[in-house]
């Protein structure tokens, strides 16, 4: 039996990937997004069959579009509890992270924060063996959580979103487990901590004198992480030349690959990108992002259009700067800088935490910001998946759009979601009542190692 799940928030498709790595079933997807949606769609709903496996839509009831979650419970709560009676193995979800963030203004009133709440009623309504929430840390520090008929006092700290979606879960009859988990121990490129969350339905387990089952799924995937790892043919970490060293500027001769010009119809005229034709992978990392990944063009390649100015700054700060480490105070005013958060980048290290922002991070040896098929690849996207929507947006629209770097930067790096998507089934495997683990459908990956 393979595993069927149903994506919540899902983005441009991060955990999708993973889990259907994994040998997984996409059931349908809820993303509100038209740009990430159009970003998902293209690759588990019209891509060609192959790299990874469709999701098995239900468009006789549900429309094939961006759906809110709202929207989709209150239009289509019937057929969602008719699901509970298959019933779905897995909801798995990733609420908007920003009012939770320490990388922003953590906001406990922020609606986004909510949306949480809406991930419960779903699940309430599916009844799926087992849920799989990811999220930032900040998730789990105290932000005034009123208790369900309660008050919340003006200053008090007390509870966090974290334990109040644990004791729900619990009172719907699952056993329920949190830890933070670091991406970079599972072959992602970039030092991204997050609040991985894991629920299993005891009804549907069989019966153990004591114990939380949920953190067996925990357990397993520590334990698995030397043979995850040796499996893709990955170290103990990827550094971030590792991960993009074959899309520099410079060449190792010391030249210049060729730049051409930006045809991407979504971008507007005048922007150029980098070649890829030509280009040979110097690592087992870059051989991994290139497998089925067309040879001569790759998607999302623009660069930034840096005045002569700006990349005589960026050089500066790349070259004098201390690099794998936010930029201090002083720094950023020797450099007359406003913005708080830059990050010049360590070649030898994983790289700082892929945010929304393209300008967070600066490449390590080019005056530049990165691209974001280079984001991509430090979220561990291989090269053949392709983004849709704006490259940017910016003011107010930044809380209402999508665009292509913040849906890579929202999203679960496919390669954790595997990797922990592997220990989930393997729990299921042992303790569902009735279970038969499908195999992994990443073989194209792993031929690439060999």
């Amino acid at each position: 039996m393979t595993i069927k799940f149903i994506d919540l928030f899902a983005g441009c498709g991060g955990l999708s990937l993973g889990l259907s790595w994994s040998g997984a079933q996409g059931l349908f997807a809820v993303e509100r997004d038209p740009m990430a949606f159009r970003t998902f769609r293209a690759n588990f709903l019209d891509a060609p069959r192959g790299r990874v496996s469709r999701f098995a839509w239900p468009d006789e009831w549900l429309q094939v579009r961006a759906w809110a979650i709202d929207e989709i419970l209150d239009k289509h709560a019937e057929e969602l509890g008719a699901l509970c009676e298959q019933p779905v193995d897995l909801v798995a979800g990733g609420p908007p992270c920003q009012g939770f963030s320490f990388a922003g203004r953590r906001n406990p009133n922020d609606p986004r924060n909510q949306l949480f709440k809406r991930y419960l009623d779903f699940v309430k309504l599916v009844q799926p063996t087992a849920v799989l929430l990811e999220n930032v840390p900040g998730m789990a520090v105290a932000h005034g959580v009123a208790k369900s008929g309660e008050r919340r006092l003006r200053g008090d700290v007390s509870g966090s979103y974290f334990e109040t979606l644990t004791q729900e879960l619990e009172d719907l009859g699952y056993d329920v487990k949190g830890e933070i988990v670091d991406a970079s121990r599972f072959g992602v490129p970039q030092k991204r901590s997050r609040l991985i969350v894991v629920g299993l339905l005891r009804e549907r387990l069989r019966p153990a004198a004591k114990g939380n089952r949920a953190a067996l799924v925990f357990e397993r995937l520590e334990s698995q992480r030397a043979s995850f790892l040796q499996s893709l043919g990955l170290g103990e970490t990827v550094s971030a030349r590792d991960a993009i060293g074959d899309l520099t500027l410079r060449r190792s001769d010391g030249g210049f690959w060729p730049l051409i010009d930006c045809i991407d119809p979504e971008s507007p005229k005048g922007f150029q990108e980098l070649a890829y034709d030509g280009r040979r992978p110097k690592s087992t990392y870059q051989r991994l992002m290139r497998s089925e990944a067309p040879i001569d063009r790759m998607d999302s390649m623009r660069l930034a259009r840096h005045s002569d100015a700006v990349r005589s700054r960026f050089w500066e700060i790349v070259t004098f700067c201390r690099q794998g480490v936010r930029m201090n105070d002083r720094d950023r005013e020797s450099f007359k800088l406003r913005k708080h958060r830059i990050y010049p980048m360590s070649a030898s290290e994983p790289a700082p935490t892929v945010t929304t922002l393209p300008d967070d991070i600066l490449h390590y040896c080019d005056p530049r910001i990165l691209t974001v098929r280079e984001y991509a690849r430090l979220q561990s996207f291989p090269d053949w998946y392709v983004f849709k929507g704006k490259y940017t947006t910016g003011g107010d629209r930044r809380t209402k759009e999508c665009p292509r770097y913040t849906q890579v930067g929202n999203a679960v790096p496919p390669l954790l979601a595997l990797a922990v998507a592997r220990a989930l089934r393997d729990v299921l495997a042992s303790h569902r009542v009735t279970f038969r683990a499908a195999g992994d459908s990443i073989d194209a990956m792993e031929t690439a190692m060999t």
